[in-house]
């Protein structure tokens, strides 16, 4: 069985409330808390979004984690920032898959081979159970990659919210 049929059936399988339990309460409330601080250190802003299970639609045809994540980008307005900052920190419990997608002005500063590579670290921590632990090295690095090329100024508005979606 190839990867895709396997991950289609865990999707519909595997209870969203078991895949969830990886992101407590108050796992969400440190990961909240990380946002926060970093974005005093930067003029990016960064939403993070678990899901458990996939919507049916998204398991029809070719699905893919990372198409999934440009539509969550789009649902929850990440695009949304005067200085085209926003970057979506997704993370896929069922497949324990990372994806970065980042609005096009910090696309056009930071190659997404760093995005990627981060990704790749991260998914490490989650497949060894460390899933707290891996997002919030990944927010260390995000803020790194985000101090460097869009350093905090003057004014540095907190234009989308900092608390986790977990669904």
């Amino acid at each position: 069985m190839n990867d895709k049929k396997l991950n289609k059936i865990k999707h519909l399988a595997i209870p969203g409330w078991w895949a969830r339990r990886g992101v407590s309460p108050a796992a969400q409330r440190r990961i909240e808390q990380a946002i926060g601080e970093s974005e005093h250190q930067h003029r990016g802003e960064i939403r993070f979004v678990a899901e458990s299970t996939l919507p049916q639609t998204a398991l029809r045809g070719t699905h893919t984690v990372r198409a999934r994540a440009i539509d969550v980008f789009s649902e929850f307005r990440v695009w949304d920032t005067e200085e085209n900052t926003g970057v979506l920190l997704y993370l896929q419990l069922i497949e324990r898959r990372i994806e970065i997608v980042a609005d096009r002005g910090i696309n056009k500063r930071v190659a997404q081979g760093e995005w990627d590579a981060i990704c790749k670290r991260m998914e490490s921590a989650c497949a060894a159970g460390r899933i707290e632990a891996g997002v919030l090295d990944g927010l260390k690095e995000i803020t790194a990659l985000l101090q460097r090329e869009f350093p905090a100024g003057a004014v540095n508005p907190n234009e989308l919210p900092d608390a986790p979606v977990v669904r």
